[in-house]
């Protein structure tokens, strides 16, 4: 794909085709996507839901990375390779399973990033009242102070994805800096209290077994697929990045290391200061910071600093996967299975404006409903477990593609790929028949897990509607 929109008098071509030229910006270089697969991947909440595992949390990473993790950047890496084009995924499901294949993993996928930013901008008024201090524990459970201040966050990174990744990079690149530096105040806090002898519980990479129950299975399977997620999130952008084939795989290779450690060595940190059982799901990091560092002095205000890191790494990541959001029915719409009024681009920006807007209006609609007659931590966790198991049908289908793809497909791809991908289509099938198992305390727990199964189940029902009828449109205008 030629690199024709530099100029601000290229033509706007509505349906060009991921092969084909486009009219899109190569703004991307290796440092951006570096940064976004951190930003990406590495979240503020997992460190405590690994942290429920207690000090079996060092194990159950290690299992996790070598049974999901390794798995995920093989086939990255390797279907990027052979495909680097605008959708990523959405693209190598296509070709390798059809267009129904193709629109249900885009389906899934938009479902996904929808629910998940705004999962990701509903844990910031949690961080703020822990930024705050003790005056605005009250903030995260009023529901109308909450909701106008990720409304008007929504707003911002609209505008900012109106606008382009010319801007949008930087807010990417930001967010992935705030969070490396806000995992090393965490990391290095049982030294500060330490010096200051401060009792704490004490930082250990013990490799101790965890508990025998579905709730340390499901915290495992969270864990594994929640946290480790997203490296191939980044391939959405491949034709907005410069050299895609070679550049994402280099990303990945780089910030692997990087991620596995400030998993390990952060949860280790929320082990050694909160008390089992008592972990904060949605604002891990604050509560470990506050009880560390406490409300007064310099402690306090290294608090405070961190904890404001953490908001910059929640805009950042909201930005970036609302931004990918965008991009898919854009893709979609080159291949004719949407309507092409999500191909339309900004004349100036080169923006899927239409595709923003709409992403825009339901994000916000999903944070209002998911708010009504829960608790923040219960809402909290209903917007992610949903939004991960519509990602985990995405997993599956990627993980599949070397197994069961086109044949000549999978003929172009590495033979041992395929017993990469059975090991992570197996570990994804466990997160995502675990997923419906709340770990936090909830209202109703059948009810929470049928919220999970059933907006998983109606949205797919949707899909195949949807894509029943457009493909029938479609014959009617051919003929």
């Amino acid at each position: 794909m030629a690199d024709i929109a530099e100029s601000p008098s290229a033509p706007t071509t509505t349906a060009p085709g991921p092969d084909t030229d486009h009219p899109l910006s190569r703004q991307l270089g290796l440092r951006d996507l570096v940064l976004a697969q951190v930003l990406c991947v590495v979240g503020s909440s997992w460190v405590g839901v690994a942290g429920g595992l207690g000090r079996a949390q060092t194990l159950m990473w290690c299992a996790a990375m070598l049974v999901f993790y390794l798995p995920m950047a093989a086939i990255v890496i390797g279907l990027n390779s052979a495909m680097p084009l605008e959708g990523g995924l959405y693209v190598w499901a296509h070709r390798a399973f059809g267009p129904l294949g193709g629109f249900l993993t885009a389906w899934n996928l938009w479902v996904y990033g929808i629910a998940v930013t705004a999962a990701i901008l509903y844990a910031i008024p949690t961080e703020l009242a822990y930024l705050i201090g003790p005056s605005a524990a009250w903030l995260p459970e009023n529901h109308l102070a909450s909701e106008a201040i990720v409304i008007s966050l929504l707003a911002a990174i609209t505008l900012a994805a109106v606008h382009g990744l010319d801007w949008g990079k930087w807010i990417h690149n930001i967010g992935a800096i705030a969070i490396v530096f806000a995992y090393a105040v965490l990391i290095l806090l049982p030294a500060w209290v330490w010096l200051r002898h401060i009792p704490n519980h004490g930082m250990e990479l013990a490799l101790q077994m965890p508990r025998r129950d579905l709730r340390s299975m499901a915290l495992f399977g969270q864990m594994m697929f929640g946290a480790l997620c997203g490296l191939e999130y980044i391939a959405i952008f491949a034709g907005e990045s410069r050299q895609p084939g070679r550049s994402i795989a280099r990303s990945v290779w780089i910030a692997s290391p990087i991620i596995c450690a400030m998993f390990i060595l952060g949860t280790s940190s929320v082990v050694a200061f909160a008390t089992e059982g008592k972990i904060d799901f949605i604002a891990p990091i604050p509560q470990t910071l506050r009880i560390a560092l406490g409300n007064t002095g310099f402690g306090n205000l290294l608090a405070m600093v961190t904890i404001l890191l953490l908001q910059l790494r929640l805009l950042g990541a909201s930005s970036y996967i609302f931004t990918g959001v965008t991009r898919l029915p854009m893709a979609v719409g080159w291949d004719e299975l949407v309507p092409q009024w999500f191909t339309r681009l900004h004349p100036r920006r080169r923006t899927p404006v239409n595709s923003i807007l709409c992403a825009a209006a339901l994000v916000c609609v999903l944070i209002v409903a998911a708010n009504a007659g829960v608790h923040a931590q219960e809402a909290f966790q209903l917007l992610s477990n949903a939004s991960l198991t519509h990602y985990e049908l995405t997993y599956l289908a990627m993980f599949a593609i070397p197994i069961a793809g086109a044949a000549a497909l999978r003929k172009s791809l590495p033979s041992w790929l395929k017993w990469v991908g059975i090991v992570g289509f197996a570990a994804t099938l466990f997160s995502l028949l675990i997923s419906a198992y709340p770990f936090v305390n909830v209202v109703d727990p059948l009810t929470y897990a049928a919220k999970i199964i059933g907006t998983v189940a109606a949205s797919n029902a949707i899909a195949l509607v949807f894509y029943t009828r457009r493909t029938k449109h479609l014959e009617r205008r051919r003929t």
